[in-house]
């Protein structure tokens, strides 16, 4: 009789938690407000205030919006403030910055809500290599949340991971 292969991998109590698993569906939007701005680059109140209120905000409906002005301009923060309040009747998230900043905020939110019973004193690989934007903060955070309650925390696949924690 040969010997069973045996998969201690699939046996064993290491918990894989893959943060791809937890992205979001929904557009992702860019909004630069330099078209917004006199010559790209003098936000003049009046006008602005203006083409916010008469601006249709629903087209955003559950998109994401990464706020952004991709001019040399300098924009006074209420400018910022003034498109949040607009969208946020719409949008899932808004946030001033990059698809980056924008793909953090949603992950902060998306940990801070995460049930981590599961990981109590347990092993825990955090899956790498996703093929969906997760951004490496993402990971970061995620670590910071699970080093009080897990028992071990490696990163990569279980066949060949790198360990990061143990208690």
């Amino acid at each position: 009789m040969a010997d069973e292969i045996i998969n201690r991998v699939a046996n064993s109590k290491l918990i894989t938690i893959d943060l791809e698993d937890y992205y979001p569906e929904g557009k992702r939007i860019l909004f630069d407000i330099k078209d917004w701005l006199y010559e790209e680059l003098v936000l003049r109140e009046k006008e602005f205030r203006e083409k916010a209120k008469s601006f249709d905000w629903s087209q955003y409906q559950n998109c994401y919006v990464a706020l952004t002005c991709s001019s040399d301009a300098t924009i006074p923060a209420w400018a910022y403030m003034l498109l949040i309040v607009y969208l946020e009747p719409f949008v899932e998230k808004a946030v001033i910055g990059d698809f980056e900043a924008l793909e953090t905020s949603i992950y902060q939110g998306i940990i801070n809500q995460l049930d981590t019973t599961e990981f109590n004193d347990k092993p825990v690989i955090i899956k790498g290599c996703s093929n969906k934007p997760v951004p490496v903060n993402a990971y970061t955070m995620l670590i910071n949340r699970l080093k009080p309650i897990a028992r071990s925390i490696m990163y990569g696949e279980a066949c060949s991971s790198v360990p990061l924690f143990k208690r």
